[in-house]
């Protein structure tokens, strides 16, 4: 082009000669009838969709009596929290990117699941236009105040400008509320009511002096429940870096505190969400502590075995507990299921586990070894997964039409 556009006006105004092209391009088109685009007539490409698992592990482990499959939620299913009102159990994850966010689900079991929505499902709780896949909302918290007979999802909201804020409901069924912006920053917050009525936020936050890569503190906050806000000048680090700052910890996050025998424990995920992902526990007579962290940390992970192991699942962390059918404790948490190519294809999934809490810290049952794809039901549930309304599991057949609303 520069050999034969000597003229200066090609030199100086380049769009000029991008319309002559554009128009010479025209003019061909339309001395040419083979050439003009067809009009479009709005037809779908297909009509209906058919998804058919035909995993082979379920295939290999087929259900006995008495047992379920692990995960509880297939698929993209990342950062689970869970709370329990009676006999209903609620449980959010994260959404990122995603309008609605935070899918929200309901049991009476913790096997048997329902989708019930969204918490944020309208665009004046969240606004996700011009957000990155990875950003959005993340790690919620969801949590039950008895005193006051509310639900509470506070989230991190990288999105429309939100950060740190909390919705709040009589009813998990039947929406939630504007959001109210917290005042601090930081990530991964989760609300603890304590029987007092005081109540307060914890979250992972920046160290005033990072000392390595990944070095990170969880903070926790006075909440004053009739102002929806936290009280400023009450916050204190609890943890700094993790279980011992000397081995120089990574990414101490999603704190959440729970009160038994009047003791309260903090537990948190650790090691970053990836291979060397873990949950710990700390202790402490205060909820503002100090916590001390329990000799037997991690109380999950599984980090330690070959990678070659067959049925894998790796990277987990991320939990919550709640008490369970018979007031037995159980844990959600997230983790992988790689590919045989090492690929994770369907996300981080929802995994759960039983929780002996029969001494002074709470361990996860089989946590510590390499975890299998089935379970033994709470006693007296029925699997009903995949019936009457509520989530598969294992391999199933799912066909849409695209007819409903």
């Amino acid at each position: 082009m520069k050999k034969t556009l000597k003229s200066p006006i090609y030199k100086y105004c380049p769009v000029l000669l991008l319309m002559a092209l554009l128009l010479f391009s025209f003019s061909e088109n339309e001395n040419s009838t083979e050439s003009k685009p067809k009009k479009a007539t709005n037809e779908p490409v297909f009509l209906s969709a058919t998804y058919k698992g035909e995993d082979k592990v379920y295939k290999e482990y087929p259900l006995k009596d008495g047992e379920f499959y692990n995960p509880i939620l297939q698929g993209t299913y990342p950062d689970p929290a869970i709370t329990r009102k009676g006999d209903d159990y609620y449980m959010v994850c994260s959404s990122f990117a995603m309008f609605p966010g935070v899918p929200i689900f309901h049991s009476k079991d913790l096997v048997n699941w329902t989708q019930i929505g969204h918490v944020l499902d309208r665009t004046s709780q969240l606004d996700v236009h011009n957000t990155g896949i990875s950003q959005g909302v993340y790690a919620p918290g969801i949590t039950y105040n008895e005193n006051n007979d509310t639900f509470y999802m506070i989230t991190t909201a990288f999105a429309g400008g939100l950060g740190n804020i909390v919705v709040k409901t009589k009813d998990p069924m039947k929406g939630w509320s504007e959001p109210y912006k917290l005042k601090f920053d930081g990530i991964d917050p989760s609300i603890f009511f304590d029987d007092d009525g005081k109540a307060y936020v914890v979250h992972n936050d920046a160290p005033e002096e990072a000392l390595y890569q990944g070095h990170r503190v969880i903070k926790i906050w006075e909440y004053d429940v009739e102002k929806d806000q936290i009280i400023a000048g009450t916050d204190k680090v609890i943890v700094n870096g993790g279980v011992d700052l000397a081995d120089q910890p990574i990414w101490i996050e999603a704190p959440h505190v729970y009160k038994k025998n009047g003791l309260y424990y903090l537990m948190c995920a650790e090691g970053g969400t990836g291979g060397w992902h873990s949950e710990v526990i700390f202790v402490s007579d205060n909820p503002k502590g100090p916590y001390e962290p329990a000799p037997s940390n991690p109380i999950l992970t599984q980090r330690y075995f070959p990678k070659d192991r067959e049925n894998m699942v790796d990277w987990a962390g991320h939990a919550d507990l709640v008490k369970g059918p018979n007031d037995k404790y159980y844990g959600v948490f997230l983790a992988i299921r790689p590919n045989e190519a090492g690929q994770v294809t369907t996300g981080r999934e929802t995994f759960i586990l039983p929780v002996d809490w029969s001494g002074k810290f709470p361990v996860f049952e089989n946590g510590l070894v390499p975890m299998e794809p089935k379970l033994q039901m709470p006693e007296g549930v029925e699997n009903n997964t995949g019936k009457d309304g509520f989530f598969p599991n294992g391999n199933f057949t799912f066909t849409d039409d695209f007819q409903a609303d």
